[in-house]
């Protein structure tokens, strides 16, 4: 396996400097994948955009997937994490929810990548350390808190690729499998389902945001459990 990029000097302690930054090179390939999707994002093109041949780009990055780093961690480093932890990690990790949603939605293309394709990146690293600092008070395993973050990461792509099929209508589809399932639970084959149905518990407002409504609860659930201890 080559050797990551992020342990590559960006430029050699020999020759010129080079002409071309990794941020240069990143920002022109996430301007073509919002524009066309990863399937636009090629060592051509990028070449073509910052002005450089396509032999001359294999000088900084070696490979399309090495692109895909630079291009993810650049999105990464969008999301502000300026704000101080408030001492409530719930309220925190869901801010960071919101900001990692964001990114999602101007980015979409990052849904496309899969997971493990491409390696964590300075960026990804300081998120990642951000929500680790916000959790540094709860008693709870340092794996369990990495086990959350990741399923927050995974909550937040769902959503938004579920918005992104939706074409951002997840209110209306929600109420209309609502509506087929109150249906089925009438012929009184599946009474845990129907049980459900009738829990007295109020529901929450139709507008409730699921990063806001959902995701406490899931993140309640591994961390005040706080998983494993032994």
């Amino acid at each position: 396996m080559a050797r990551s990029i992020w342990l590559r000097q960006e430029r050699s302690g020999r020759g010129p400097a080079p002409e071309h930054s990794r941020a240069r090179i990143a920002a022109a390939a996430v301007e073509l994948a919002d524009e066309g999707g990863l399937d636009a994002v090629s060592m051509r093109k990028v070449a073509a955009a910052i002005g450089a041949g396509a032999a001359s780009l294999y000088r900084y990055v070696e490979t399309r997937d090495e692109l895909l780093e630079l291009m993810a961690d650049a999105a990464a480093g969008e999301i502000d994490l300026s704000r101080p932890p408030s001492g409530d990690w719930r309220a925190d990790l869901i801010a960071l929810a919101h900001g990692l949603r964001d990114v999602y939605r101007r980015h979409p293309w990052m849904l496309d990548i899969s997971p493990g394709r491409v390696a964590l990146g300075p960026n990804t690293v300081d998120v990642l350390e951000y929500a680790l600092t916000t959790m540094q008070d709860l008693d709870a395993p340092t794996r369990a808190k990495m086990e959350a973050f990741a399923l927050l990461n995974g909550f937040v792509a769902l959503l938004v690729r579920t918005e992104k099929e939706l074409g951002g209508r997840t209110t209306e589809w929600h109420e209309a499998q609502a509506e087929f399932l109150a249906s089925v639970v009438t012929a009184g084959r599946h009474p845990h389902l129907a049980a459900a149905f009738a829990d007295p518990s109020p529901a929450p407002p139709r507008d409730t945001d699921m990063l806001d409504g959902v995701l406490p609860r899931v993140l309640t659930g591994l961390l005040d459990t706080g998983g494993d201890r032994t």
